[in-house]
């Protein structure tokens, strides 16, 4: 089963912004792949498994970045 999910993050403001966030995304169990976009602030995640909000949310927090909601 693979999922998708797009989330919106505060903080991001350049290239090396979505390179830390994507770094930290693809620390989860299951993400795959993920694409962040500074100038939108959104974040897609892809998983081959159901995605724990939680980790992703840690994840970005710990990358320095505030999850601030799922699309």
């Amino acid at each position: 089963m693979s999922t998708t999910a797009v989330f919106t993050v505060d903080g991001m403001s350049c290239g090396h912004c979505e390179r830390t966030v994507s770094a930290g995304l693809l620390t989860v169990p299951g993400v795959t792949e993920v694409t962040a976009d500074a100038k939108s602030g959104r974040v897609t995640v892809a998983s081959e498994l159901e995605l724990d909000e939680t980790a992703v949310r840690a994840a970005v927090g710990e990358a320095g970045f505030a999850l601030t909601g799922r699309i």
